[in-house]
């Protein structure tokens, strides 16, 4: 990963539609599961062509999950050039605006995928993947609300399949349950080697970590290190 200077785009260029927090509760469920045809489910694709996604056509080396608006996604992409970064993302509203960003400002390395990261990522091969990013996720802390987490043990096999061993996996949330949780679920599955990181990383800010800081919020980040297997360090 090259560390370079964040780029700037002049996001006034593009205005924003205005967009819930939240969506149909639905989507935070697997497909499978709905008892009924979903009503503005996103697709769930098997596979996918590169050749039709990059510029270069070659498969992704990164994954942002929960990209939101994106303004990491595209940061992280100018400042690889030579690096296919993938941002998923459930809100259609946000991905398709920021697949019109990624398109005015004809970044070739980057794409956005209206997606629910809970049905798999059985469009991604194994040992594909460099890193994955997964920040600031929905914290569901209502005890109801608890089964549209989309970390969870089964979530991690699908990362770990996809990660190339030594693959990280980065973490980094403002909600201390939430953090609490991760590293439990992390625990639980065993196939990363994990830790709280401290000081700075070379990695764009994202717009909560940016807020965070504004505010004086804390926040916390973790690390995971893809082990070979769930077995051997």
């Amino acid at each position: 990963m090259k560390n370079k200077p964040e780029s700037v785009i002049d996001y006034k260029k593009y205005p924003s539609p205005r967009m819930r927090h939240h969506t149909a509760p639905n989507l935070y469920l697997p497909v499978i599961t709905t008892a009924f045809d979903p009503v503005y489910y996103p697709p769930t694709p098997k596979s996918l062509d590169w050749s039709c996604v990059y510029g270069n056509g070659k498969p992704p080396a990164a994954l942002d999950i929960g990209c939101g608006r994106g303004m990491f996604l595209l940061e992280y992409a100018l400042n690889n050039p030579n690096e296919n970064i993938l941002g998923i993302e459930l809100r259609k509203h946000a991905s398709d605006w920021l697949q019109t960003i990624i398109t005015g400002e004809k970044i070739q390395n980057a794409a956005v995928l209206w997606y629910s990261i809970v049905n798999g990522l059985s469009f991604i091969a194994s040992e594909s993947i460099e890193s994955v990013f997964y920040f600031f996720p929905d914290p569901w802390v209502k005890k109801r609300h608890l089964k549209r987490r989309a970390f969870t043990v089964k979530f991690l096999e699908e990362i770990h399949r996809v990660l190339r061993t030594g693959g990280i996996l980065y973490l980094m949330t403002d909600v201390s349950e939430v953090h609490e949780y991760q590293l439990e679920t992390l625990d639980e599955y065993g196939g990363f080697d994990f830790k709280t990181s401290v000081g700075s990383w070379s990695l764009p800010k994202t717009d909560q970590e940016k807020f965070c800081l504004l505010k004086n919020i804390p926040y916390v980040r973790t690390i995971g290190k893809k082990w070979k297997n769930n077995n051997e360090v």
